[in-house]
């Protein structure tokens, strides 16, 4: 199940009739000067299935959604802590959306795993992923507290030897070829949840990675 979100960009001169996706900054004149752009259209988070051959299935869960207004939530956000807001008020709730459906759609959760990006690094998806019977696979943008809570994952991936090593070619930046050395490290841990959320989520037993 590989979960990521698609924006739809259209050019409007009022972007209010079709609502906002984001706010960016494209180069405009010859000195490439920045000039914000607010962009408008839908955004779209889908699960695809795929084979472990890589042969797509289809969809298995999709939700459509767009933005009313930007203005004012980065300071809103130095106000409210956002560990405090309920995964349920936040946009990020459809990660665990796309996991139930899809999970329920196929029927049998012991033979998904559930693929996304930094994005998806959200402790209720993980506890989603458990209370369903179902597995997840997760680039991880936040180093969480492991163990006993007096270290981090990264502090015990440290310690755990090296698994297996992979030698790779790519290109260089004028295009030449060269290896670059590969060392795979995994190791099964508690992992804790964020200390705003241990009242509500239990630790987890959960297996990493690290290259």
């Amino acid at each position: 199940m590989l979960q990521d979100t698609t924006t739809f960009s259209y050019q409007r001169e009022r972007p209010e009739l079709i609502a906002y996706t984001d706010k960016t900054s494209v180069q405009r004149g010859k000195h490439g000067l920045l000039k914000p752009l607010t962009q408008c259209g839908i955004l779209m988070h889908s699960s695809l299935v795929v084979t472990p051959e890589g042969l797509p299935l289809g969809l298995a869960a999709v939700k459509f959604w767009t933005r009313n207004k930007f203005k004012g939530t980065t300071a809103l956000k130095r106000h409210i802590n956002p560990t405090r807001v309920p995964i349920e008020e936040k946009e990020s709730y459809r990660w665990l959306e796309n996991m139930r459906q899809s999970t329920a759609l196929l029927g049998e959760p012991v033979r998904c795993v559930h693929v996304g990006d930094r994005e998806s690094d959200i402790y209720e998806l993980f506890y989603t992923a458990h209370d369903l019977c179902t597995y997840f696979l997760v680039r991880t943008c936040v180093d969480r507290l492991a163990g006993d809570g007096q270290h981090t994952i990264a502090d015990e991936m440290e310690q755990v030897k090296v698994k297996g090593v992979h030698r790779v070619t790519i290109r260089d930046a004028k295009g030449h070829p060269m290896t670059m050395t590969l060392e795979v490290r995994y190791q099964q841990m508690t992992v804790l949840p964020p200390i705003g959320k241990q009242n509500r989520y239990p630790a987890l037993q959960l297996g990493n990675s690290r290259a």
